[in-house]
């Protein structure tokens, strides 16, 4: 059980961002209550613990909220250090500037440039997406060769924050190129990332956070027909 008080997570179980939380969570061997949010009918407790960005995920630990993902995912370490699981950023000052660095890049850059790429709808949308978004896999690919230093994750032997915030995307990845026709984790143009990816999916904590591909392939082609219809959805960032 958690030390120091009640754990509830808020989420949704398509949202990467609170795949990022249970991720966390998993490897520290953390009990918590999760309760799953409905994003298009936010219920009181969401919106009364995260009133500025009204979204998931939300950490309440002894009832006091904690928001953001990547600031939840600190949390979670700082707050558990040296009790349970392995640690999520590196002791040394610069290596854990390095992580944070590679974790705000994944949300700054890969991630507005994968979103058009998400929310394409025609073959040339995302022709046009999926260039604009692989400069930034190859951006993060040299990161990954040169943090990892050829072993298994950005943190080296074991996941760090960096590798949960790029690999809470990755069924997300695998369900658009579906549906685009693309391959975006390409493992002749990007080995690191791709090796990187398949450590990252066999990791029990992971498994069990992570939603199931079909269903998450039949929730995204929902979201692509009503992108297409004249009243398209607001509940999707």
């Amino acid at each position: 059980m958690a030390a120091g008080g009640e754990l509830q997570l808020l989420g949704s179980w398509y949202s990467p961002y609170a795949i990022r939380a249970k991720v966390a969570l998993g490897l520290k061997g953390l009990s918590y209550e999760y309760l799953e949010e409905d994003l298009f009918r936010k219920s009181d407790l969401l919106l009364n613990s995260n009133p500025v960005h009204k979204k998931v995920p939300v950490l309440v630990h002894a009832g006091r909220p904690v928001c953001e993902s990547l600031v939840v995912l600190q949390y979670v370490d700082e707050a558990w250090a040296g009790t349970t699981g392995p640690p999520l950023l590196p002791a040394d000052a610069s290596d854990h500037a390095t992580a944070r660095f590679w974790a705000a890049f994944t949300d700054d850059k890969f991630f507005l440039a994968w979103r058009q790429l998400f929310r394409s709808t025609t073959d040339g949308q995302r022709a046009e997406a999926f260039g604009n978004v692989v400069p930034q896999v190859e951006t993060l690919e040299l990161a990954f060769m040169e943090c990892s230093k050829g072993k298994a994750f950005f943190g080296g032997d074991a996941i760090g924050l960096a590798d949960i915030a790029l690999g809470s995307f990755l069924v997300w990845i695998q369900v658009v190129d579906e549906v685009s026709g693309t391959k975006l984790l390409d493992g002749a143009r990007f080995p690191g990332l791709a090796a990187g990816a398949e450590h990252f999916m066999s990791v029990d904590a992971v498994k069990d956070a992570m939603p199931e591909f079909e269903r998450l392939l039949e929730h995204y082609k929902g979201f692509l027909a009503k992108l297409a219809s004249p009243a398209a959805p607001a509940g999707y960032s």
